[in-house]
This record gives structure tokens, C-alpha cells and sequence, in this order.
């Protein structure tokens, strides 16, 4: 299926409880895998205007990522430390490795990545530097401290 960029729409909602917002503000994500009706994986065009981060550093149990920079740099942040990304340099996450990760644009200027994960169902992801977890339940994310105690209890 030939997509129309121009018609799919950015979103640029986070799903995570609101004291983590703050951090993947400016982020936008263009879902082709979905316009292209994919089902085994997805793919999305991401834009990080400058001090914006792609997520809370974090590791999937059972779902790999890759990405592929196309515009501006990008701050890779790993357990191993801060690495440096251009356009035509790339990243994989394999499943189930605990590196923590994430991308954080540094730079004046927008960058630009394509992102691609499998869609493996009962995922869970650890956020190494947050009091955060989450679960893949049915059809969306299930957020809670890491003591299993939801987000937005009233004792928490």
C-alpha cells in the first residue's frame, strides 16, 4: 500500500501518567505501520523538537526495537552511556536485554527517525531511571509504580 504522508496525522498524546509528560513533550509520531494496515510489527516517523526525549529511558521483555536516524542528531542514551547519532546511523534494542535506552534531542534544531518495534504481546517494559512499569493489557498500556501500585491511588 503507497502511503500519503502528508494525510496521515502527527500525534503527539503521551500515554504516560502525567508527571512523565513533561519529558516526551514535542514529540511527534506519524504511525505508517498503522496507515499501511501492518499487524506483526510498527513503524513511525518520529520528530524530537530540540530538549524533547522519545521516551523515558526504558527495555522491552519480549518486544525489539530498531531505529534509523534521518534528520538532525540525536542523543542516544544507553547503560553504556551517551553515543552520538546522525542521519544514516541506526540502533536495535533486542528483546529482553536490560539497556535501558532512549533518544533525546540535545540540538537546536528538529531530528527526525524512523522507528520500528514488534508488536509481541505480554510485553512488559522497565523505566531503569522512574518509579514506572508497564504491561501491554488487550489493546493499550497499564501504567504502575514498581511496587505494582497503580497510578493515581490516592495512598501513593
Amino acid at each position: 500500500m503507497l502511503l500519503d504522508l502528508a494525510r496521515i496525522p502527527d500525534h503527539t498524546h503521551s500515554n504516560y501518567p502525567v508527571r512523565f509528560q513533561p519529558q516526551v513533550a514535542g514529540r511527534s509520531k506519524q504511525r505508517l505501520g498503522d496507515a499501511a494496515g501492518l499487524k506483526n510489527f510498527g513503524v513511525n516517523l518520529v520528530r524530537l523538537t530540540p530538549g524533547s526525549c522519545s521516551a523515558l529511558r526504558h527495555w522491552h521483555s519480549r518486544q525489539d526495537e530498531f531505529i534509523y536516524v534521518l534528520e538532525g542528531e540525536l542523543m542516544l542514551k544507553t547503560n553504556a552511556g551517551k553515543a552520538c547519532l546522525t542521519p544514516g546511523m541506526a540502533a536495535g534494542f533486542p528483546a529482553g536485554e536490560a539497556d535501558g535506552h532512549h533518544l533525546c534531542n540535545e540540538s537546536g534544531a528538529d531530528a527526525v527517525y524512523l522507528e520500528i518495534g514488534d508488536r509481541t504481546p505480554d510485553d512488559q517494559v522497565e523505566y531503569p531511571d522512574d518509579d514506572l512499569m508497564a504491561k501491554w493489557v488487550e489493546v493499550h498500556w497499564q501504567f504502575t509504580h514498581k511496587d505494582g501500585t497503580p497510578y493515581g491511588d490516592p495512598n501513593r
